[in-house]
């Protein structure tokens, strides 16, 4: 338990050996443009994250277009890199279609003008005309406030084994 764990006393003996002077975890300072994730700005970043899913789910490029930045970009689970068009024109073309994308509990980090989202979902997707069978997925992004809303960055998918 991180509670009982003598992190002064530690750091006290580490100080005495060291050079340097050590601090503990609990005097760490914040850093300064990380904000408090209200209640609000939390669910309102995991609602947009969840429109986004249905909207590419749904195979609408449009409306999938919406929540993406221009400067979008998407690393895949083979870590091929892709721009909003790409990633948009491959969803409108049929060369990826989305079968299901479920995502677990998403984890919000706030900051000023910028959030970032993590999850674990469940995918099943066709690309190229081939069927990926249904796996679990890590999926991290990056959000900012472009144009007065919140839209995707970056965006990252990792295989779970």
């Amino acid at each position: 338990m991180l509670a009982q764990f003598p992190v002064r006393s530690i750091a006290r003996r580490c100080a005495k050996r060291s050079a340097a002077a050590l601090r503990t975890i609990e005097d760490m300072p914040m850093p300064a443009n990380e904000m408090p994730a209200t209640t609000g700005d939390a669910d309102l970043l995991r609602e947009t994250e969840r429109a986004r899913l249905r909207a590419l789910v749904a195979g609408h490029p449009g409306d999938a277009k919406e929540f993406h930045a221009p400067d979008f970009q998407l690393i895949t689970p083979i870590g091929a890199a892709l721009s909003r068009d790409e990633y948009i024109g491959a969803i409108a073309s049929g060369q990826l279609k989305y079968l299901t994308w479920q995502p677990a509990d998403i984890a919000v980090r706030l900051y000023e003008g910028a959030a970032v989202l993590r999850y674990q979902a469940q995918l099943e997707v066709v690309f190229g005309g081939h069927r990926i069978p249904r796996g679990e997925y890590w999926h991290t992004d990056l959000y900012e406030i472009r144009e007065g809303r919140w839209m995707v960055v970056w965006s990252q998918a990792t295989a779970i084994s």
